[in-house]
């Protein structure tokens, strides 16, 4: 249906509520049938948030025949567990039919699942996880800030919520970035799963906000649509204490709404109606209990017509000119990965125009090698303090506004420490450029609980993100061009110690000049009869200077690096292992870096040869990388020992 309300005014016509209440109890009866027909879901929650959700899409800028169109507002369901009202509010704003919805609610395949995701029509985000929804929301609205438009992003979330940590941060950071174009609505009816919020966990959520900056606007009943309608306009016209700084507004709000025996009860949380139950609610409601052929229905096979594509708009990106180091330069990775992004923010960033590209970083500008890309456009540069947890689900939703982002930390905190929120990130298909300086034992003093060994093992559980780790400062450069240019995940992970270039046996930069770095492609730095190491990253150097000790004792090994783990170049590993033994070396936890991921290969290809793998099986100490390698084997001196015992 199309259904616009007039909220220039303070108070609602009278027809206006009188089909707010009639739309309000179609909606009910959607959300008791879906939950009663599939046996699982939260209804009490999805009917205490129906009339702000009512009320909100009757405001809002949205189009149901073009649910992407490029100036609608976006309404971000951090309560994802209240999809049953969602998609019950979509359905009567024709977004799609009751049909769709009741038929294959909670069904395995169908275009409705369980928590709100982006497949249904009129869904923004896919949410779930409590707490990283208003981190969402901040980046959508820094996106919008960044790109000049107008659009507002209303974050609904529960008052359990509250109690995450996630959430501070990212009131912070929009205290900080005055995003008045974002506003939160809290269904405040003092409920969740285990009783009252005031129970479980103690709060003053008006306070917490208040605090951090925000507006607080007080709705004393979230049911009244004159109310609500009153509140909204006072925020949308700028008439609250200080229009240049995001809203936050308190909706008391009751669990259960409008069915007597489900009202403020935490057991409607998450508990459907049984049949007998279901007809006194319909009943309460003045609807027919249609259940049965709901149920019937819902035997034919699942429908997959009203799933939307997930992915977003990509920018064109300028990937500038490449950089070759030369073979007497003594660099950084990470430095090479500063300049090349300064050089992709000087062919895409005009500070007299609009970004292209965002940098994010959390209290490391310096170590990450962000600086020159600050100075160039400092708009374009997001400063999140430490606040990793929201600056990774922020870069997420940064990224699906036709934005390159790239978001930078050491690897512990790119990684170990956002594992969810980049899980989440992965989910949402967005096209984040996690790259992580300080990896692995190359981190060196600062001790095991900086020195990130799990990278790969961790970022590999993840479908659909690419994993580079670039040998030299030149790989490092045109991995960097190659990541802003393409949409998707992708991690470019790099240590901290200054190195020297890797060169090809003529001696000129074996990854400058006119390299080109492909995925999936590995690279045969060196060939050789006895036998091949496999490696990449930080340890370069050191199989560097074990293929020589090798070459010296008359060992003619092969010197395969892979800079792309994910994709993976089966074929090279394939072609090394049948022409004899392998060796794998590695700045990574052992059992779960490019040795696991070779042995996988070689089983699966049913190829027997000698086969060692080295890294990292210990936490390390604190000191300097070249001492931890040492320890632990990875110096030039234990790799090649490896492999000569290796040979027997």
């Amino acid at each position: 249906m199309t259904f616009k309300l007039n909220c220039a005014n303070d108070q609602l016509s009278p027809e206006e509520v009188k089909e707010l209440g009639e739309m309000r109890k179609r909606c009910a009866r959607r959300i008791l049938l879906s939950t009663s027909l599939s046996a699982s879901g939260h209804p009490g929650g999805s009917l205490s948030s129906l009339d702000l959700l009512l009320t909100t899409y009757g405001i809002i800028k949205h189009n149901p025949a073009d649910p992407l169109a490029a100036d609608r507002d976006r309404v971000v369901m951090s309560i994802g567990h209240i999809s049953p009202g969602v998609y019950s509010v979509l359905a009567e704003y024709g977004y799609f039919s009751e049909e769709d919805f009741l038929s294959g609610f909670r069904r395995a395949g169908s275009g409705f699942p369980g928590h709100v995701e982006r497949i249904v029509p009129g869904v923004e985000w896919d949410t779930g996880n409590l707490g990283q929804g208003l981190s969402t929301g901040v980046g959508m609205a820094m996106a919008m800030k960044i790109k000049g438009l107008d659009h507002k992003v209303i974050v609904y979330m529960g008052d359990g919520e509250m109690q995450k940590g996630q959430i501070v941060e990212a009131m912070r950071f929009a205290h900080k970035y005055k995003l008045n174009n974002l506003l939160v609505i809290v269904d405040r009816n003092h409920l969740q799963i285990c009783g009252r919020t005031e129970d479980v966990m103690p709060m003053s959520i008006r306070g917490l906000f208040q605090t951090s900056g925000w507006n607080v606007e007080n709705l004393a009943d979230g049911h009244d649509y004159n109310m609500i309608s009153s509140c909204f306009n006072k925020v949308f016209t700028g008439n609250v204490a200080d229009p240049s700084l995001p809203t936050m507004i308190n909706a008391r709000t009751v669990m259960g709404k409008g069915i007597s025996f489900m009202e403020n009860l935490a057991k409607y949380h998450g508990s459907p109606l049984k049949e007998d139950q279901l007809d006194q609610a319909l009943a309460e409601l003045g609807m027919e209990n249609d259940f049965a052929h709901w149920a019937k229905l819902r035997q034919e096979p699942v429908s997959t017509a009203t799933r939307m594509e997930t992915r977003s708009k990509y920018p064109s990106i300028d990937p500038g000119e490449a950089i070759t180091y030369d073979a007497q330069t003594v660099t950084d990775n990470r430095s090479a990965y500063g300049s090349a992004l300064l050089s992709l923010a000087e062919a895409n960033n005009d500070p007299q125009a609009k970004a292209k590209i965002v940098g994010v970083s959390c209290d490391l500008e310096g170590s990450v090698k962000m600086g020159g890309f600050k100075k160039h456009m400092e708009s374009a540069f997001l400063e999140s303090g430490i606040q990793e947890h929201h600056a990774a689900t922020m870069s997420g939703a940064i990224s699906r506004e036709e934005l390159v982002c790239f978001f930078s930390t050491f690897g512990v905190f790119a990684v170990s420490e956002v594992y969810n929120q980049n899980r989440l990130n992965d989910i949402n298909h967005t096209n984040i450029k996690v790259a992580a300086t300080h990896v692995g034992l190359d981190v060196g003093e600062d001790g095991p609980t900086h020195q990130c060994i799990d990278y790969i093992g961790l970022l590999r559980n993840y479908f659909n993100f690419s994993i580079f780790m670039p040998a030299d400062p030149n790989q490092t450069d045109r991995i960097t061009r190659y990541v802003a240019r393409q949409p998707g995940n992708f991690f470019v992970g790099m240590g901290r110690s200054k190195m020297g270039m890797v060169l090809a046996e003529d001696g000129t930069p074996f990854f400058g000049g006119d390299y080109r770095f492909e995925p999936g492609r590995a690279d045969w730095v060196r060939k050789g009869t006895a036998g091949t190491i496999i490696t990449y990253g930080s340890l370069t150097a050191n199989v560097m200077a074990a293929w020589q000790t090798l070459k010296d004792a008359g060992i003619a090994v092969a010197v395969l690096m892979v800079a792309s783990i994910s994709p993976l170049d089966r074929q090279s590993i394939t072609a090394a292992a049948q022409a004899g033994p392998l060796l794998t070396v590695e700045d990574h936890h052992v059992d779960t870096g490019i040795g696991a991921i070779v042995a996988t290969v070689l089983a699966e290809e049913k190829i027997s040869t000698p086969f060692k793998r080295l890294g990292v099986t210990r936490y390390g100490s604190s000191g300097k990388p070249a001492d931890l390698y040492a320890e632990q084997g990875l110096d030039g001196r234990g790799i090649a020992a490896a492999f000569q015992e290796m040979l027997g």
